[in-house]
């Protein structure tokens, strides 16, 4: 069981690493091709099919993993086949649905997020047509993510990496190739470049969703034999098995919609709350694309946390149900310690190198001024995100589904009223801190039911992340001191990019070099690093 659950945090955290770190590459080239307005239009177009994605799925990729693995431990390996077939059927209903909803509410999500009044900044007519081709994915991505909820719960994480890398890999080449060709060979308009880049959620669901299917025809023999050879196949009828599915699917709904709803607050109430104190529409929209910007950057080390929560379900489940309070204290206390050694020292690096970082990956022409200050500011966030969405994973795992929604629907509220409250007096600086308090409620409210629920105590798990904590002191102040010098050393002949490049670059590798060199020597480390060989051998 241990074993199993290491190389499936293995698999899937390399795979959303890689994801998310070609995802963060590709923006790159991508803002130097359609630049912040079009980024912005990019924005406005993802931000809603991410929220229908989640309806679209009704929580079901998340509740087939934990009801596979459930009954899987139970040793019923039919009904985990039963339940794939059914609710692939009801994945392409309801993500036809999805689609049609998003397509013809594109218009009025445009009115809301763009100004007729304003003659700058993208149009309502730019916002809709990018809106209604990314729709699109909604036909093909709910079937595709069933599939890796079924190889999931059979605790065959392998399927599902590969899928995510392939879904990634195609869906940028589409994004990067059609983009230029669009501006550079076609000579045609921004508007144009990003709809190729939103149509590209579709092909790249494709061809994930293909990976699934040929790993699905080759394992078909082997799972008919698992499935044939156990004592303890038991019939369910399917309005009692959808009924246990949709108990477990509505917690991952809220769960799964927490970070994307955040972020659609932000997209759809910037532009509106900057334009009520004197900002225009190309202000307000240099804004909303900045702080886009930083959240993809923070992100990164998000993916890690995003990775072992869909690992720990599974696992945490098998033993809850199996009564082993011991192996799920033991799994709970593993994920926090290992998501707090790659979050916190990511997080406190670019808070400390947020401007020059800025600079480095988007350049002089994108408001390095106003990214980093935002980005310094936002960089602490992916502590909150990481926190949130393993904690979230251990409540669905204990069954405290209900005291999860509770949490995160007072969290919401509390991002939205701050959002009102902040941005008039603190301007763009509004939103991130909304941002913080809102998560803050929601991870007090899960670590309080956790507590409680499983007695566990938080306590020793702050002593043995003492050693993280002083480690990342260290490097800390290691980054600061040789950001401080490089930037004092170097020439002022140099422009401001250079200085950026190298201040960055050197103050990276000191940081990593610090914090992995002391690292290595430190009992806890060395336990990370050993199971994780273990995984990977």
């Amino acid at each position: 069981m241990e074993n199993k659950f290491i190389r499936g945090t293995f698999f899937l955290t390399a795979a959303s690493l890689i994801s998310k770190v070609l995802g963060f590459i590709y923006i790159i080239p991508f803002m130097a091709l359609v630049g912040e307005q079009g980024y912005a239009l990019y924005r406005y177009a993802y931000g809603p099919y991410t929220i229908l994605l989640s309806l679209s799925t009704v929580g079901l990729p998340l509740a087939v993993s934990k009801f596979v693995s459930k009954y899987n431990e139970l040793g019923n390996y039919k009904i985990g086949l039963t339940l794939l077939k059914y609710g692939m059927y009801l994945m392409v209903l309801t993500g036809f649905i999805s689609f049609m909803a998003l397509y013809f509410s594109a218009p009025i999500l445009s009115e809301i997020v763009v100004r007729n009044d304003d003659s700058g900044g993208n149009s309502v007519e730019d916002t809709e047509y990018v809106i209604r081709l990314v729709s699109f994915a909604l036909l093909i991505i709910p079937a595709m993510s069933i599939f890796r909820g079924y190889f999931q719960g059979s605790k065959s994480m392998g399927p599902s990496a590969l899928s995510t890398v392939m879904e990634q890999v195609v869906r940028i080449v589409v994004i990067l190739v059609g983009a230029y060709s669009v501006i550079h060979i076609f000579n045609s308009s921004i508007r144009n470049a990003v709809g190729i880049a939103t149509i590209a959620a579709f092909i790249g669901g494709i061809a994930g969703f293909i990976v699934l299917v040929i790993v699905f025809i080759k394992r078909r023999e082997l799972i008919k034999k698992e499935r044939d050879s156990s004592q303890s196949n038991k019939e369910i009828p399917i309005n009692s098995m959808f009924k246990e599915l949709i108990g477990y699917a509505i917690p991952f709904v809220i769960t799964g919609l927490a970070i994307p709803i955040y972020q659609n607050i932000d997209i759809y109430t910037i532009n509106t709350l900057f334009h009520s104190i004197g900002y225009t529409n190309n202000e307000a929209e240099l804004i909303n694309a900045v702080i886009g910007l930083a959240q993809v950057l923070v992100l990164v080390p998000v993916s890690l946390a995003t990775a072992f929560s869909m690992s720990l379900i599974p696992g945490i489940t098998s033993a809850f149900i199996g009564g082993k309070m011991e192996e799920v204290q033991h799994k709970i206390s593993q994920t926090l310690q290992a998501i707090m050694f790659f979050t916190l020292p990511a997080s406190i690096g670019l808070c400390i190198l947020g401007k020059p970082v800025y600079t480095m990956v988007f350049g002089l022409n994108k408001n390095p001024e106003l990214g980093g200050v935002i980005l310094q500011w936002y960089s602490l966030a992916a502590i909150f995100f990481a926190l949130f969405t393993v904690t979230a994973a251990i409540l669905q795992g204990i069954n405290e589904q209900k005291k999860l929604i509770i949490g995160i629907l007072i969290g919401i509220s509390v991002k939205i009223a701050l959002n009102l409250i902040l941005v008039p007096y603190i301007e763009a600086l509004g939103p991130i801190l909304a941002t913080y308090f809102g998560f803050l409620v929601s991870i007090f409210s899960n670590i309080y039911v956790i507590k409680k629920a499983l007695q566990y105590k938080f306590l020793p798990l702050f002593q043995q992340l003492q050693e993280v904590f002083l480690l990342v002191f260290i490097m800390s102040l290691s980054v600061w001191g040789v950001k401080w010098l490089t930037e004092l050393w170097l020439s002022e002949t140099l422009g401001i990019y250079s200085h950026a490049l190298i201040t960055s670059i050197i103050s990276i590798i000191i940081g990593v070099f610090v914090y992995l060199g002391i690292g290595l020597r430190l009992p806890f480390v060395k336990k990370i690093l050993e199971r994780y060989k273990k995984s990977a051998s």
